[in-house]
């Protein structure tokens, strides 16, 4: 075929048509004056007018449509005007021939594949030579002179979801596959790949070939990355790497442009994007028109750069035209500031607001700042503004290994679940206050006495002794025990009784309270309490809970007090004191330290506790300030340890936002094992799912090397166990630890007691392994 000449810009306006149904896939013809629009339940031809799309043929015909006209794919051959072919998503792959006399204008049906046909592709100088990739894993190449294919190529792994020729290599094509992986085949050599190679971590959507460069290969994926490959070099080697917002679900090369190339995602974001792969993390320019997904790309000419066409989920075909595009430079802030893991301050700007800072003093010592400036060199063909930036680096004082020491601690050593919440603020206050960080500790000591059952408190570790010395306060102590002895110093002097209690109290201007009619009153003075000593009453006997009081007349009316004589008098016989019951005794427990103190008590210390919700306010206010403060660490352990206490208080967004900037900490860090629990513990569904997402490992088997089932660990071609280990010969259910150096393994547990003895392999290959 001679070559075709380059044709003059292609006239016209950015416009657009509505569609019977929803686009899968666009194509346009040699001349480029028809576009074919293929999808579930919509198969047409329209002719490209100066103004707008022409509808010039309907391909569905017939009373009762099939499946064959369900189309996945579709493509028009460049060398053959009247030949289109069709993925089908029953399976099929069909031809249509444009120059047949009748209404139905289907050539051939291939029905050899068993799924879904994700894509078809023509030869780019061939005729009769069309490729088929599947959702079944197979490649197929048909000759249209025939009726059945003439190759079949097996990728050995999951579904195929694209198929491209290259464009300088006759005998050469890519394969991209779900499983991360891209094949290149030789189509004179079915039986294996000439090279595979794993581009992206999950699925690979498209790829695409340089029609000018030979050997660069364009690939896009589910990890929301296009990237590009040079395929000259032995290995595979990336060379540049576009990072986008959504799954890339189309990737097309910019004619007349090297380093220009467009995508369209699969989901979630509706626009069209042209990139420069030099400059990857803002696009060069954007189409916005689509209000749905964009399902197919294609420029308009071979070679014409200014006119795009594609087709859209929202049942539209547009023609775009370069000149009407958003360029996402012109709105983009030229300022720049980061922070660096250790503290560290970055400041980028433009060299003009810079300059005037030359003759600034320098900052205090131990403050050392020194800019770094960039050029780059004007490119009359380069379209991006031209802005030369200054950067400026800010260092922190001190070291900074060590001012986040005390973030790295805190993540490995607080506990966020698995203990009661009592026990998990105690353990994350001693954790706070043993980095030096006594309002953090003291806020988690606060939220336990906030939130806690004052009758069932947490065990204190140790209250044998009072901070306020030799003041008899409440600790745990036995009421039968106390009865006995209650019985005997019944008898002894009333007076001997209160100048003990005078002397413990230390305390000459206490009044005793008169009978046990009404509440008993504590005055500590201006002693500081533990608030574990407030809370030190156990229930023996939860199951009864009957009043008790001790003897009414437990002190003597009011009278003067007077020195002890050497003998002194008994006191008139007042009448015996009623027994304390067995139920009663068992329903408190109170203990002195020193000497009993007859105290009339005749209900509980405290009130009935106050509702979580009277320190919600509070709370949220707290977490807000060490929020604000940067400390997001301390606001996601609150919030999970608080759990439903005060999840409801603050808005979902806030809390995703806390955790997305905590995780994001922690990952820098590579505090791996950490973040994944804070996943786990989240309950906000944009947080959970993160863990979620790439959890699947397809495995070879080890001595075939075709994909396993997940049947079980017997492979269904070879029948050979998949993973034995070396040391025990048995099969690996559990962890599995290999070599990468000679890929042998087994059990963990097996391979590390190898490893302590000796350094060779223990299936005997002679290599030496290390267990890192």
């Amino acid at each position: 075929m001679e070559k075709m000449s380059c044709p003059s810009t292609v006239s016209g306006r950015t416009m657009f048509c509505h569609l019977d149904a929803p686009a899968n896939a666009i194509s346009v013809c040699r001349d480029a004056t028809q576009v074919v629009v293929a999808g579930r339940n919509i198969f047409k031809i329209y002719a490209l007018e100066e103004d707008s799309f022409v509808e010039r043929l309907n391909l569905r015909v017939g009373r009762k449509p099939s499946l064959n006209f369900s189309c996945a794919d579709v493509m028009w051959h460049q060398m053959e005007e009247n030949l289109l072919a069709t993925a089908a998503t029953n399976g099929a792959v069909v031809t249509w021939n444009l120059a047949r006399p009748c209404r139905n204008k289907q050539e051939h049906l291939f029905t050899e594949h068993k799924r879904t046909v994700n894509k078809v592709c023509f030869h780019p100088t061939e005729v009769h030579m069309l490729l088929s990739g599947s959702q079944d894993g197979f490649m197929k190449c048909f000759d249209l002179r025939k009726k059945e294919s003439v190759s079949t190529f097996s990728g050995q792994s999951e579904s195929v979801r694209d198929v491209q020729f290259s464009m300088k290599d006759y005998f050469t094509f890519a394969a991209s596959f779900e499983n991360g992986n891209v094949q290149l085949w030789d189509i004179r050599r079915p039986d294996r790949y000439e090279r595979m190679f794993t581009a992206h971590t999950g699925p690979v959507f498209c790829c695409d070939w340089h029609p000018e460069d030979r050997g660069w290969l364009a690939t896009g994926g589910r990890d929301k990355m296009v990237k590009v490959w040079d395929m000259t070099t032995n290995r595979a080697k990336e060379i540049y790497c576009v990072q986008t917002i959504a799954s890339v679900a189309r990737v097309k090369w910019r004619p007349e442009r090297r380093w220009h190339l467009a995508t369209c995602s699969m989901m979630v974001d509706h626009n069209i994007y042209v990139w420069d792969v030099r400059r990857p993390f803002i696009p060069f320019a954007t189409f916005e028109e689509h209000k749905d997904v964009t399902t197919g790309i294609v420029w308009r000419h071979q070679h014409d750069p200014y006119v795009l066409l594609s087709g859209s989920k929202d049942s539209t075909l547009y023609q775009h035209m370069f000149k009407d595009a958003s360029r996402p430079v012109d709105r983009a802030n030229p300022e720049g500031l980061c922070f660096g893991l250790f503290g560290d301050l970055a400041f980028a700007a433009k060299e003009s607001l810079m300059t005037g800072e030359a003759g600034r003093k320098p900052y205090p010592a131990g403050d050392r700042r020194y800019p770094i400036f960039f050029f780059k060199k004007p490119d009359v063909t380069e379209q991006f503004a031209q802005v030369a930036s200054a950067l400026s680096v800010f260092e922190s004082e001190s070291d900074g290994s060590s001012r986040m020491d005390w973030f790295i601690k805190t993540a490995r050593r607080y506990l966020l679940s698995g203990k009661p919440f009592a026990e998990l603020c105690d353990h994350n206050a001693k954790v706070a206050k043993e980095l030096n960080r006594p309002q953090v500790s003291t806020t988690w000591t606060m939220l336990r006495i906030m939130f806690s059952d004052p009758g069932n408190p947490a065990p204190p570790a140790n209250h044998n002794m009072s901070k306020l010395g030799n003041i008899p306060l409440m600790n745990s102590f036995n009421l039968k025990e106390m009865s006995s002895a209650l019985n005997e110093r019944n008898k002894e002097n009333r007076q001997d009784n209160l100048h003990n209690l005078e002397t413990n109290l230390n305390n000459d201007e206490n009044e005793e309270t008169e009978g046990s009619d009404g509440q008993a009153e504590y005055l500590f003075g201006d002693a500081e309490l533990d608030d574990d000593d407030l809370y030190s009453m156990e229930h023996e006997n939860q199951a009864e809970e009957a009043e008790f009081s001790l003897p009414q007349e437990a002190f003597p009316l009011r009278h003067e007090i007077v020195d002890h004589p050497a003998a002194p008098e008994p006191p008139a016989e007042k009448p015996e004191s009623p027994q304390v019951s067995g139920s009663e005794a068992e329903s408190f427990c109170l203990t002195p330290m020193e000497s009993f103190s007859l105290i009339s008590v005749s209900q509980l210390l405290y009130q009935p506790q106050l509702t979580p919700s009277f320190f919600s306010p509070v709370v949220r206010e707290m977490l807000d300030h060490y929020a604000e403060q940067g400390d997001v660490q301390m606001a996601v352990s609150v919030l999970i340890v608080l759990g439903d206490r005060i999840r409801k208080e603050i808005d979902e967004l806030t809390q995703e936002h806390w955790y997305m900037s905590y995780i994001d900490l922690l990952q820098r860090f590579e505090l791996w094992n950490v973040s994944n629990e804070v996943i786990k513990l989240s309950t906000c569904s944009a947080i959970t799912c993160l863990n979620q997402a790439s959890t699947t490992l397809h495995i070879n088997c080890s001595n075939c090397k075709r994909p396993m089932s997940n049947k079980g660990w017997i492979c269904d071609r070879c029948h050979q166990c998949a993973s034995v280990c070396a040391v025990c010969h048995h099969v690996v259910k559990g962890l599995f630890v290999w070599c990468q150096g000679c890929s042998h393994g087994g059990h963990l547990e097996h391979v590390m007691e190898w490893l302590k003895s000796s350094n060779h392999c223990p299936a005997g290959c002679g290599h030496l392994c290390e267990y890192t």
